[in-house]
């Protein structure tokens, strides 16, 4: 399924992402979105805030996500989950709560700025060795077939171009009766004439 859009367009779109989420590693959640971001983000939609009592406050500000992947479905003890598009890492450190000791989570962000990002909030809690951070693209996961148990995603399929290529991606690394927990924005009616078409409603 493509895009209908021209190299050049795709183009400007991957740069336009980027820039946008180095700006956000570098000034926080709050300076580029027009929801509730941070902790009350989180407490607005139904996030286990038990499981991150001991957690910065400049860490939990960092959270941006525009919705829950944890309400979808179970994350068990001692699984492998993959985060698309981590992020700061705030639904990479729940999953690896979820999972405990015996887990194992994969944060993956095409930003190398949020990696960063991500990298540092960790910085500030104890050292956790089943939690790993790595640059890459949802439509080109570097992971081979069956690596996990369950993949989450938070508000980043709607910023991929192919996003068939990215579904097959995600099924293609999940192992057998594995789980896609993915919350996003959806467009659910046409959009004004004078913004139609334009390149820049992928990240702004």
């Amino acid at each position: 399924m493509g895009s209908g859009l021209t190299e050049q367009e795709m183009a400007a779109i991957r740069q336009g992402i980027k820039e946008k989420y180095s700006r956000v590693a570098a000034a926080g959640s709050g300076c580029c979105f027009q929801y509730p971001t941070g902790e009350e983000g989180m407490r607005l939609q139904g996030y286990p805030l038990h499981l991150l009592k001991d957690v910065p406050k400049a860490f939990l500000d960092s959270f941006c996500g525009v919705g829950n992947p944890f309400s979808l479905g179970p994350i068990n003890e001692g699984e492998a989950v993959l985060d698309i598009g981590c992020g700061a890492g705030v639904d990479t450190l729940v999953a690896a709560r979820l999972v405990g000791p015996k887990g194992r989570v994969v944060g993956l962000d095409v930003t190398p700025e949020m990696v960063g990002k991500a990298q540092a909030n960790f910085a500030l809690l104890p050292p956790q060795g089943n939690i790993s951070f790595q640059v890459g693209e949802a439509e080109s996961l570097p992971f081979p077939e069956g690596e996990f148990d369950a993949v989450i995603s938070n508000g980043v399929f709607n910023l991929t171009l192919d996003k068939e290529k990215a579904l097959k991606e995600a099924y293609r690394v999940l192992k057998p009766g594995g789980r896609l927990l993915l919350a996003d924005m959806v467009l659910v009616a046409d959009l004004p004439g004078e913004l139609a078409g334009k390149v820049e409603n992928w990240y702004q």
